[in-house]
């Protein structure tokens, strides 16, 4: 028997992202040229129509300076993250 896992919170990771950028009052122009990813996938990734690489995940937690936990730790929001359920 399989057990497959609850789904991620992919709209938490995305509202993660739109939040950093709101804080700190950056546009899409200034967060591409500040991470070096492109204005379109940025766009495409807080408004959820891509969901991104790691790769891309770790970049954004570069720019923003924050543990790429910030951004991950959001995907388990609406369930119990793995490893933390009582024995």
């Amino acid at each position: 028997m399989t057990i497959l896992p609850p789904e991620p919170d992919l709209t938490a990771l995305r509202v993660t992202l739109a939040r950093l950028r709101g804080e700190r009052g950056w546009t899409f122009d200034e967060l591409a040229d500040r991470s070096g990813l492109a204005r379109r996938t940025l766009i495409d990734l807080e408004h959820g129509r891509t969901t991104g690489s790691i790769t891309t995940w770790h970049t954004l937690a570069h720019t923003f300076d924050v543990p790429i936990e910030h951004f991950l730790g959001t995907l388990c929001d609406d369930h119990t993250p793995p490893g933390t359920a009582a024995s």
